[in-house]
């Protein structure tokens, strides 16, 4: 079993180029199920061992979300076992926990267009920050795309930064006018030779961390006026709620937002339900 596991484990860094933080969760569960359970080959995975992984989850108080990730990455690897023709239970039959739908935090047009405004400085840190505002709000990049964003990664005259995104996966993002200008303006500012996008303040600069970037956004915030708690993953709700709500079909959204499945760009389809009975009320009285 542990060089099945093994060999599950190289499938998912070379064929599925998932991120090493991920191959570590799913090898750390994988070898939790083997040492609770003492199979030692696929065909003794039975419903009783998987109902024993189970009260064993269960009695750790996961989060439900924990709880149902566990069960996937095993459900993952039967499904690699069955692909391989091996001989072992039956994954469509693991059910997983129902999870309660994710609240997330939206802005209101007014506090999105106070957000933007409140960098309005002609420092460079204040150039910086709102170039930094409006580019999570224009492309929707993941925190980790954004620090990792490089100068010449910006194509000014085609307005996107083509990004390696989750997983390896290559993909465009695009720029506003707005965003542009904001980007241009910071890097007038900027006389040094650091290859890193957004920088900090020291010298020589360096490339800003995600906790530095979740203080930038913070401060503006509250300088705002907002009381909620915004982060960078605020804004990138922010970005996938806007196109909905305009009208852009959910794959064009899972493609921008760079979500390997469909069913993670859903969770912000209710979010727009509001919208679409507004307008059939207006429709049929």
């Amino acid at each position: 079993m542990k060089d099945l596991v093994d060999d599950y484990i190289k499938y998912l860094k070379i064929e599925k180029a998932r991120s090493p933080k991920t191959i570590e969760s799913y090898k750390r569960y994988l070898d939790i199920f083997l040492k609770l359970t003492k199979v030692k080959k696929p065909s003794q995975i039975t419903e009783e061992t998987i109902k024993k992984y189970r009260i064993y989850l269960y009695d750790k108080n996961l989060k439900p979300q924990t709880y149902g990730y566990a069960l996937i990455v095993l459900r993952n690897f039967l499904r690699f076992l069955v692909k391989k023709g091996i001989k072992t239970f039956n994954p469509e039959l693991i059910e997983l926990p129902k999870l309660r739908q994710r609240e997330i935090l939206i802005l209101r047009e007014e506090e999105v267009v106070r957000l933007l405004s409140a960098p309005k400085g002609q420092t460079l840190k204040e150039k910086r920050d709102k170039a930094i505002l409006e580019t999570l709000l224009s492309t929707g990049l993941r925190l980790s795309e954004l620090v990792s964003l490089n100068k010449d990664q910006v194509n000014f005259k085609e307005g996107e930064i083509i990004i390696k995104g989750k997983g390896g996966k290559i993909r465009a993002v695009f720029l506003s006018s707005s965003a542009k200008e904001a980007i241009k303006s910071y890097l007038k500012e900027r006389n040094d030779f650091e290859e890193a996008l957004f920088v900090n303040l020291k010298n020589p600069p360096k490339r800003l961390t995600p906790r530095a970037v979740e203080k930038i956004v913070s401060f503006w915030a509250r300088k705002s006026g907002i009381t909620k708690k915004v982060t960078p993953h605020t804004l990138r709700h922010q970005f996938a709620t806007k196109l909905l709500k305009n009208g852009v079909d959910l794959r064009s959204v899972q493609a921008l937002l760079g979500h390997s499945n469909l069913s993670t760009t859903q969770i912000y389809t209710h979010l727009t339900r509001e919208d679409l009975k507004e307008i059939h009320k207006r429709v049929f009285k």
